[in-house]
């Protein structure tokens, strides 16, 4: 048994055009670490955390990151922060899929 909850949970994920399919990598009492795996064309509608941060880890492709009113391509690896009640989403813009995980933590 390997320790990495990464590919067994992903690797097999391949979302249609304008799809996102997730899978849950951690969850315990006060952190959730989800991978968001978007297909062509798919988008995470901006949204909030009030009692939370969310950081975005870009593990494959080239999602565009929204963050408030910037938004902003960016290639694997990267990571974002989104301080509590900030803004942010995704979507992809490519004809490849893209992998972000993101961790919330403290759980709300």
């Amino acid at each position: 048994m390997t320790m990495d909850r990464y590919a067994d949970a992903v690797d097999d994920l391949q979302p249609d055009r304008g799809a996102v399919e997730t899978a849950e990598l951690v969850v315990t009492d006060d952190v959730l670490v989800k991978a968001f795996v978007l297909g062509p064309g798919a988008a995470i509608d901006p949204h909030e955390h009030g009692d939370a941060t969310n950081v975005f880890h870009v593990i494959d492709g080239e999602p565009t990151v929204i963050r408030g009113d910037a938004s902003e391509p960016l290639a694997a690896p990267a990571v974002v922060p989104n301080e509590r009640g900030v803004v942010h989403g995704l979507r992809n813009d490519t004809d490849e899929r893209a992998v972000v995980t993101a961790s919330l933590c403290p759980l709300p």
